[in-house]
């Protein structure tokens, strides 16, 4: 069964989007980029809004794979109550590095590892993430210029990434742009969660607020595939 992850900004939002029943509540800055982290104590606030009644993800931004650097803003968001911390994994020779650098705190915190399908991620590295004990693994687009994910990835690519995450018993999720027409085809794979923000607002622009209409057609077209 697949979930449906919708991205917030701010309190006004998580509250739109707890009461349209989606699976999991995300927490970024569009504004800031593909990973944009929101500031430590507005993550705080949402998480004691929502107080418990869905799980909650947050980023930590889009940081270079400086080990220290991320390995510190890991730790300051996890303060925050979430259930999830996601770290996108941009290119770099360095992620092993900083793989091994966050094994050390996978035991108490739940990590997400983001990869982006327009930079040729490799995929050896999911086996590495359930070496190091993450609890899951994205795949999502850095530049949204270039289309939604099945835009700048084939399906079998796709497909690919799913079977990997589940052979090595790592929750996974697609997102990057998808839009409703993108729905459809994406269920079949059986990825745990699709993720949205753009197509959740109004005229489709990621960095604009939520469209209740946008985000109930989401919801349901999800939904009635159960």
């Amino acid at each position: 069964m697949t979930g449906m992850l919708a991205s917030v900004k701010n309190v006004t939002e998580a509250q739109i989007v707890l009461n349209a029943n989606v699976d999991i509540i995300d927490l970024k800055q569009p504004e800031f980029g593909a990973l944009g982290a929101l500031p430590i104590e507005l993550v705080a606030e949402i998480v004691t809004e929502i107080n418990g009644r869905l799980p909650v993800s947050a980023t930590v931004g889009d940081l270079p794979m400086d080990e220290n650097l991320i390995f510190n803003a890991v730790c300051e968001m996890a303060k925050t109550g979430v259930n999830f911390v996601k770290i996108g994994f941009f290119p770099s020779e360095n992620w092993q590095v900083c793989v091994q650098k966050l094994a050390s705190i996978t035991e108490n915190t739940r990590l997400i590892a983001v990869l982006f399908a327009d930079t040729k991620s490799d995929f050896s590295i999911i086996s590495h993430l359930k070496t190091a004990k993450f609890a899951g693994v994205m795949l999502d687009t850095m530049d949204k210029k270039n289309g939604s994910l099945t835009d700048v990835m084939t399906r079998e690519t796709i497909t690919a990434f799913v079977e990997l995450a589940k052979t090595h018993n790592l929750l996974c999720g697609l997102a990057g742009s998808l839009r409703l027409e993108n729905i459809a085809p994406l269920l079949p794979l059986n990825a745990d969660y699709l993720g949205f923000r753009g197509a959740l607002c109004a005229e489709n622009n990621r960095v604009q607020s939520l469209d209740f209409h946008a985000l109930q057609q989401i919801r349901n077209a999800i939904h009635t595939s159960f």
